[in-house]
């Protein structure tokens, strides 16, 4: 795991498209080693990130699709 923390640091964080355009609700994703997905605040870049392995954040993401979180 303290790998894929130090991994944080140099990794390329994609904002979601549903992130406010005037700088509100914004989430970025990185794509880490093995699968694994780093999520932050992009307005607090140097706060720590959310980490999922890559079973977790497939159950996350089909459950976003299956509406479970509106």
């Amino acid at each position: 795991m303290d790998d894929l923390r130090q991994e944080l640091s140099t990794a390329t964080w994609r904002k979601s498209t549903l992130s406010g355009s005037d700088g509100t609700n914004c989430v970025e994703i990185a794509r880490l080693t093995g699968g694994h997905i780093g999520v932050r605040d992009s307005k607090n870049p140097t706060a720590p990130a959310l980490l999922f392995t890559p079973t977790t954040w497939d159950t996350f993401i089909d459950g976003v699709k299956a509406g479970a979180f509106g």
